[in-house]
């Protein structure tokens, strides 16, 4: 992968992480439904990757 697709890619990834925690902050969603949301997302892709 060249270097400034890995850097866009890098830069996206920023943009949409900072963008979902504006949301959250701007419609009131409590900071540990986030985290529980990141949490559970977590463990469904680990368990889907481990039975395969």
């Amino acid at each position: 992968m060249p270097l400034t697709h890995f850097l866009g890619l890098i830069a996206l990834v920023v943009f949409a992480a900072g963008l979902t925690l504006w949301l959250a902050f701007y419609t009131g969603i409590p900071m540990v439904a986030l985290m529980f949301a990141a949490l559970a997302a977590s463990v469904i892709l680990t368990w889907t990757r481990v039975s395969r």
